[in-house]
């Protein structure tokens, strides 16, 4: 077998597979995405599940450590779990390495009272049960920016398109980047473009979907995805690192999310559950140097946004007048 040109992205196995006669079919340059990032670059990274300046501690001093590039740090207990100078010491971290920092937004029926999403069919799920649970996700929206957070976790149809409308009316700052959580992300096409309008600057998918699935958002929406390589156990526990680089190919522009499946779950934080969100957030980090250490094997590694890029690049919205 000779060596495959270095320039020349190759799939797992490849050579080893064709010399056995078990070769795969030639990829299908119609499934590839014809999108990137605004400033350049087909991917970024995320590290979620980061919840407080201590554990951000860890992940930034285990990112240098394994040399793990970092374009977005994302927290999912929620903006009401931190306090003002917590906030404040995540931003100046987070801004010091040029990472953009998300927090999620206001209370969710998963912490309410509402029986429903405690029965079999789980309805309600994420969602913002009533006028108050919006107002709240609002209240966390106008307090995290006023502390300098950019970038908006929602996991509600209602409260992404009331903030986005909050931001073309000036109320929190028009550069805030709205981002869907995994917790409600659509499963097809129609329900991608949907989001995208009502508001979506990224939009988690479920880490389920299969290659030709992301084929057919990016025929209909150039919105940057956000994907789970490892999905939690809670949102399906799939691993999907040897798919990296197609992810890339079919999915561009996306967000690589280094999560962590084995492991309980740490929402809300708080200090009872201090040891395992630090050990967590550690993990994360090395499972993000394992993905990367398998693109560049395959030499898939090349055309990475920029280190500091966040903008999503030009979005289609609803109109905001009516």
């Amino acid at each position: 077998m000779t060596d495959p040109s270095p320039t020349t992205p190759r799939r797992p196995g490849e050579q080893a597979l064709a010399a056995l006669g078990l070769g795969a079919p030639a990829l299908s340059p119609a499934d590839a995405s014809p999108h990137s990032f605004p400033e350049g670059g087909r991917w970024r990274t995320e590290v979620p599940s980061v919840e407080g300046p201590e554990a951000l501690a860890v992940v930034l001093k285990e990112s240098s450590r394994l040399d793990v590039p970092i374009h977005r740090i994302s927290q999912g207990s929620g903006v009401w779990m931190l306090t003002d100078a917590e906030i404040t010491e995540m931003v100046e971290a987070a801004g010091s390495r040029d990472i953009e920092l998300c927090l999620f937004t206001g209370p969710r029926g998963t912490w309410d009272i509402g029986g429903s999403v405690r029965s079999d069919s789980r309805g309600g799920g994420l969602r913002a049960r009533g006028h108050d649970a919006v107002a709240g996700c609002v209240e966390d929206a106008v307090r995290a920016t006023e502390l300098g957070v950019k970038c908006l976790l929602v996991a509600d149809e209602g409260v992404l398109w009331t903030l986005h409308r909050a931001r073309v009316a000036g109320i929190i700052p028009a550069d805030t980047t709205l981002k869907l959580s995994a917790l409600v992300g659509p499963v097809n096409p129609a329900s991608y473009a949907v989001y995208e309008r009502l508001g979506a600057d990224s939009i988690n998918v479920p880490s389920d979907l299969t290659l030709d699935h992301l084929t057919e958002i990016r025929r209909v929406s150039a919105a940057p995805m956000d994907m789970y390589i490892e999905a939690p156990d809670d949102l399906g526990g799939y691993v999907r690192m040897y798919e990296v680089a197609e992810l890339i190919r079919r999915g561009a522009p996306i967000y690589l999310k280094f999560g962590l499946s084995k492991a309980p779950g740490i929402y809300p934080y708080g200090h009872h559950v201090r040891d395992l969100t630090l050990n967590t957030a550690r993990e994360r980090v090395r499972r993000g140097r394992l993905a990367l250490d398998l693109l560049a094997r395959h030499g898939a590694d090349g055309d990475m946004a920029p280190l500091g890029s966040r903008t999503p690049g030009r979005m289609t919205r609803f109109d905001t007048s009516s």
